[in-house]
């Protein structure tokens, strides 16, 4: 098996980046969709991930 994969292993050693951060981008999605047991359209489910997994800032503009 080590064989099959050392050229990955290799760039692994020297370039260290995995796709962790999708993966979990992944499970969040995931979790949301289960949660819900469908949507009525796209743009729900859409609108869901964007704010859940979206990293948005969520505080007032408030003009001084």
């Amino acid at each position: 098996m080590l064989k099959r994969h050392l050229q990955g292993l290799l760039n692994f050693v020297r370039i260290p980046i995995t796709n962790a951060v999708a993966e979990g981008f992944n499970s969040k999605i995931q979790a949301i969709k289960a949660d819900a047991r469908g949507f009525r359209n796209f743009l729900n489910y859409r609108t869901r991930v964007l704010f859940f997994c979206g990293k948005l800032d969520l505080l007032p503009f408030l003009p001084h």
